[in-house]
C-alpha cells in the first residue's frame, strides 16, 4: 500500500472517529503529496518513495521548529499542538536509527570512500543521504560525520 493510500485511509478513519487534530495533520501530508505529484519532475504520475520520506522530514522538521518557536514565545499550547502534528507524521516514517549504529554505518561510509578529512565532507554526506535515506536526519548524519572526520 502505497503512502498515500494509508493517508486516505486514515483521514477517512479520523473523520469517522471525529478527531479533528489528527484529520488536520493527515491533510497536510495530502497536499504535501499532491503538491508533488503534480510537480514538473513527476512525469510519470508515481511519486518515489525517496521523495515521500523526505516530504515527510520536512513536515516533521517544520512542526518541530514551530514548536520550539512557539514555546519561546510561551505559547505552550501551540507548542503542544505542533508536536503532536510531528509525533502523528512520524509514524508514517521508517524506524529512526539509534546514534551506535549511525556512527557504525558512517564509518563504512568514510572507509569505503577514503575520507580523511573535512575536505572529502561532500562524498561521505552524498553516500550517507542514499543510503540512510530517511532512518536519520540529515542535521544529525552531518554533525557525526564532522565528528569523525575531525
Amino acid at each position: 500500500m502505497s503512502l498515500a493510500e494509508k493517508i486516505n485511509n486514515d483521514i477517512k478513519i479520523s473523520m469517522l472517529a471525529r478527531d479533528t487534530k489528527k484529520l488536520e495533520t493527515l491533510r497536510a501530508i495530502k497536499a504535501g503529496l499532491l503538491l508533488l505529484k503534480t510537480g514538473k519532475d513527476m512525469s510519470s504520475g508515481e511519486i518515489p518513495e525517496t521523495v515521500e520520506m523526505q516530504l515527510l522530514q520536512k513536515l516533521v522538521k517544520q512542526r518541530k521548529e514551530s514548536a520550539a518557536i512557539y514555546t519561546e514565545q510561551n505559547r505552550d499550547d501551540m507548542a503542544k499542538d505542533e508536536l503532536y502534528q510531528a509525533d502523528i507524521i512520524e509514524t508514517y516514517l521508517p524506524k529512526q536509527m539509534g546514534d551506535d549504529e549511525l556512527k557504525e554505518i558512517l564509518q563504512e561510509i568514510i572507509t569505503q570512500t577514503g575520507a580523511s578529512s573535512m575536505k572529502d565532507m561532500g562524498k561521505v554526506m552524498g553516500m550517507a543521504s542514499k543510503k540512510i535515506a530517511g532512518k536519520a536526519d540529515n542535521k544529525k548524519i552531518s554533525q557525526f560525520v564532522r565528528d569523525i572526520l575531525q
